[in-house]
């Protein structure tokens, strides 16, 4: 057996402290890293976590801004629903009994229904629970006489949204909705609450950060087995902004009664000089109280989601064949040609055969020999034929753009809007939107319709009143607004000059004057006084899509320096532009004649 040394076990012991000594140094290296890491690194971190364990919000629902018109009148507000609560956690036990009792003979609750609810709050460490959703009037003043006998109980408010005038400018205005829990999941870190409201349409969509507010709350600590400490403090919600529109109610209120005995159509009220809308009404139309009800009843949602009226449709942005109100363009069309110049004269015929068919005068007898001014007065098919076919489908179309047609008008609420649409040679060599390229050409009877804006020509009220507002205006076309923006529609901006000869625009304007002076808008004078000359163009339009026919009128006073413009729209309802859409508009200037 072989011994170890004295010098090796002199050496190994003076060794020990050594090994001691560079293990605890990484120890300690280790432990101070891992503090480092901690308190420095990651303290933001740990501390929000902390804090999270330990603190809870009793969210304040913020109160959204009110939508007004133009001279004040709420639109839309929040009304305020008053529910009964108790905060399981911060009951005082000795006075519950009491408190309990007090509160079934009052209101003539279920005392068992209250215990139960109460236990159920302490079991699962809820620091809120609701006793009665939505108190009546007659329940919330019991309360509020009693409140001193009452204790364990609060009452808590929730905001919901109100509109006043229920179904009035509904689609523009538009309605909120909760979000849902896919929407939670990135609007969350902009603020919003599970089941917050967020707007859907209309005003309340487009200007959502505006008007919705910051919620608020009660910051409360609890402990590690969740229950209540102590109040840290209330931050207050703070109130969302108010916005006022250029809507003018008083407009408002006749555009929708003038559409209650039509089977569908829009009114559209508009400041031809800025584009600010006075008014914008769609028929059929909805009660945007309806989107505020907690239950809703199947019978309501159906009739308003899968009715095929399409009450949530706004037409007043949707396209329809425009009929004779698009003569401007097929007018202003050979003039900026140079083919069809302001002194031209044409035969009107009872008919011309373009392809196959014969397009007839609408008297079936024609106007003789007439220009540019009488055409319009009398509303000629047969001048405009000779002037589209004349000039070609592709002058048409570059003239139509010029006034704002096949493109969006820049409103606001454009996610109710259609670009419709104006046909060009493109458009059919490429197929015509349903057809193969190249199999669908364009064709002599193509011309013919869109030189009365037929068929290949789908447009929308609100692309009528632009185009009609650059007449009224002297050749700007504008964007039309809802939101009250000081005088920066009347910027280069908002108002863009349209490359069309002035010249050009003036005798059109002087064609307008004609249809209301002794044409076929003549009656638009009928039963008014003192009213300004007015200039406007009546049509009557087939549906491409097999309906009923539908009537137009468009008109603007005072005929020189213009302050409104009308578009007046009945859908599917046959007789003719003078007979159905021209007295619309005439209601609408009598309040605002009387108005000014």
């Amino acid at each position: 057996m072989v011994k170890s040394s004295p010098n090796k076990k002199l050496i190994s012991l003076k060794r020990q402290p050594l090994v001691l000594l560079i293990f605890s140094s990484i120890s300690f290296l280790l432990i101070l890293f891992r503090l480092i890491f901690l308190q420095l690194l990651n303290y933001e971190s740990f501390r929000k976590m902390s804090d999270e364990n330990r603190i809870r919000l009793i969210a304040s629902q913020p109160i959204r801004g009110r939508i007004l018109d133009k001279n004040g009148y709420v639109l839309a507000d929040s009304r305020v629903k008053y529910s009964l609560i108790i905060k399981p956690q911060t009951v005082n036990k000795r006075n519950w009994e009491k408190h309990k009792l007090s509160l079934s003979d009052l209101l003539n609750l279920d005392i068992n229904l209250i215990q139960k609810k109460y236990f159920d709050g302490l079991k699962n460490q809820k620091l809120l629970v609701t006793l009665i959703d939505d108190l009546t009037v007659d329940q919330l003043i019991k309360f509020k006489e009693n409140e001193s006998n009452l204790l364990s109980f609060e009452i808590a408010t929730q905001l919901i949204r109100n509109y006043p005038f229920q179904s009035v400018a509904a689609h523009v205005i538009g309605y909120t909705q909760p979000i849902t829990e896919l929407e939670y999941k990135f609007l969350s870190k902009k603020g919003y609450k599970l089941n917050d409201l967020i707007g859907r349409t209309g005003i309340e969509y487009v200007y959502e950060d505006f008007i919705r507010g910051e919620w608020g709350g009660e910051m409360v600590e609890v402990n590690s087995l969740g229950k209540f400490q102590r109040s840290l403090g209330v931050k207050p919600s703070i109130q969302g902004n108010d916005i006022e529109l250029t809507i003018d109610m008083n407009l408002q209120l006749v555009a929708e009664e003038v559409l209650k005995d039509k089977k569908a159509g829009a009114i559209i009220v508009m400041d031809p000089r800025d584009g600010a809308i006075r008014a914008m009404a769609s028929k059929p139309t909805f009660d945007l109280n309806f989107f505020s009800k907690d239950f809703k009843p199947e019978k309501e949602y159906n009739k308003l989601f899968n009715s095929p009226e399409k009450p949530l449709f706004n037409r007043a942005l949707n396209a329809y064949d425009p009929g004779s109100v698009w003569k401007i363009v097929t007018a202003l069309a050979g003039l900026e040609s140079g083919k069809f110049p302001i002194d031209t004269k044409l035969e009107t015929k009872p008919c011309i055969t373009y392809g196959s068919q014969c397009f007839r005068e609408h008297n079936d007898l024609g106007f003789g020999v007439i220009g540019y001014e009488d055409a319009l007065r009398v509303s000629s098919n047969t001048f405009f034929y000779q002037v589209g076919y004349g000039v070609g489908v592709d002058e048409i179309y570059k003239v139509s753009k010029k006034l704002g047609f096949n493109s969006l008008s820049g409103i606001e609420i454009s996610e109710q809007e259609n670009i419709g649409l104006v046909a060009s040679s493109k458009w059919a060599q490429d197929g015509r939107g349903w057809g193969e390229p190249g199999r669908t050409p364009w064709v002599p009877e193509d011309i013919a319709s869109m030189s009365i804006g037929q068929f290949v020509v789908q447009v929308t009220p609100m692309q009528i009143a632009r185009a009609y507002a650059s007449i009224a205006n002297g050749g700007y076309l504008v964007t039309p607004h809802l939101a009250k923006k000081d005088r920066e529609y009347l910027s280069d901006k908002r108002r863009t000059k349209i490359d069309i000869d002035p010249k050009y625009i003036q005798l059109v304007k002087s064609g307008l004057r004609k249809v209301v002076e002794s044409g076929t808008g003549v009656a638009i004078n009928y039963g008014v006084s003192n009213l300004p000359p007015v200039s406007g163009k009546t049509g009557t339009a087939e549906d491409g899509e097999g309906g009923l026919d539908h009537a137009w009128f468009v008109c603007f006073t005072p005929s020189e320096k213009s302050e409104l413009l009308v578009v007046a729209f009945a859908q599917n309802t046959p007789g003719g532009g003078s007979v159905h859409a021209l007295p619309m508009a005439r209601e609408i200037l009598k309040v605002w004649n009387e108005k000014e």
